[in-house]
């Protein structure tokens, strides 16, 4: 599949900005390029999401909101958690039957992300072991981790954003892919509880598909046909 030249990028004063469009949830999803990150290869392009799913956004197409940190005015847009691979294919049909147009003149349909596509769009061009420093003493500037999340979820985009505009790739909430090893699913990211090295971009975790744990979410990807 072919994105239109047009689409790949334009460039504004000087800066390349990615193209991207937001959802009737309120998810932004940002336009991810073919290229290459050492072993890492990705053919096809696709939009991936700028934070992961919220509260908001998955009680918006479910009617219901299984995570267990619900606490407080804003907890809607922290992750949502607590929701099993299989749950996500169930939220991902609900979506794909509710949002059918078009988007920037292509057709498409949402999925999880591969294990590859979630580190390429993670690193984002950085070889580094977070997408911003290979310093532990860093961390705190782009995720929530056991170290200081207060042994729970926090509000997204509240970190410092890689260089292509997403938000939470490291903490948080990690985030099943479609990919899998030895009958499991991968997820990415490290979460909320866990140490430093568990949340670096090239960190994965191994769950049954019908897995539900606090610190697992999702994050979207748009892929055009």
């Amino acid at each position: 599949m072919n994105v239109p030249v047009g689409l790949i990028q334009f460039r504004l004063l000087g800066l390349v900005v990615r193209p991207s469009f937001n959802n009737d949830n309120g998810g932004t999803f940002i336009l991810i390029e073919p290229g290459m990150n050492g072993d890492i290869v990705i053919e096809e392009p696709y939009f991936i999401g700028a934070r992961p799913v919220t509260q908001v956004e998955w009680s918006a197409v479910m009617g219901n909101n299984p995570s267990k940190f619900q606490d407080g005015w804003s907890a809607g847009l922290r992750p949502v958690e607590s929701v099993s691979w299989l749950d996500c294919q169930t939220f991902i049909s609900a979506l794909n039957d509710k949002e059918t147009e078009q988007r920037l003149g292509l057709s498409g349909v949402w999925r999880l992300p591969t294990a590859d596509e979630w580190e390429y769009a993670c690193r984002a061009g950085t070889s580094s072991r977070w997408y911003h420093s290979d310093k532990d003493k860093d961390l705190d500037e782009v995720a929530w981790h056991a170290g200081n999340s207060g042994a729970t979820t926090r509000e997204v985009g509240q970190k410092k954003e890689n260089g292509w505009g997403l938000y939470d790739c490291h903490g948080n909430v990690s985030e099943w892919t479609d990919s899998e090893k030895d009958g499991r699913r991968i997820t990415k990211g490290g979460s909320w509880l866990m140490e430093s090295e568990s949340t670096t971009s090239s960190a994965c975790g191994f769950s049954k598909i019908d897995k539900k744990s606090d610190g697992i979410g999702l994050r979207l990807v748009w892929a055009p046909i």
